[in-house]
């Protein structure tokens, strides 16, 4: 991802992206903005909820040469710094945690709807798929709110 655009001015200094459990979604996004986003940007991922990992995210963060190591699930309560510029919502329920949370503070608050993979049945290659499907949503959401178009245009 050498020489890629990013966005001046616009770029905040940490980036929490939360769903329900960190299970799927948010440790999803962590990863694939941590590759995207310039290392000076601080990323993080928790949910609302205590969640178990999940296989088939280790699986299609592989097959971008990503994985989470050592990582597991965390809720907010877990995280060690609890200040963010930006946290990114990926579910309802996170959302909705997100601005009870930020009420008083001057923190911004995206919602970007995020299907949930988990629900998928069929083949092990189908529910590859609907993951597959969350990974490339999340990838093309990173690029179009943090890269200028001409960098876009080198993601897809």
């Amino acid at each position: 991802m050498a020489g890629l655009i990013l966005v001046a001015g616009a770029l905040p200094r940490s980036v929490l992206f939360l769903c329900g459990m960190n299970a799927v979604r948010s440790p999803m996004a962590e990863q694939l903005a941590r590759r995207m986003l310039p290392a000076t940007i601080f990323v993080a991922s928790a949910g609302v909820r205590a969640g178990e990992r999940d296989p088939f995210v280790d699986a299609v963060l592989a097959e971008d040469g990503l994985a989470l190591g050592e990582r597991h699930p965390r809720t907010l309560d877990d995280l060690e710094d609890d200040y963010f510029d930006l946290i990114v919502t990926l579910a309802p329920e996170a959302h909705h945690a997100a601005l009870e949370l930020t009420r008083s503070l001057a923190v911004e608050v995206e919602y970007w709807p995020t299907p949930d993979p988990t629900g998928a049945d069929g083949t092990r290659e189908q529910i590859m798929a609907s993951y597959r499907d969350v990974r490339e949503r999340l990838k093309l959401r990173i690029s179009r709110r943090f890269l200028l178009p001409e960098a876009k245009n080198a993601t897809d």
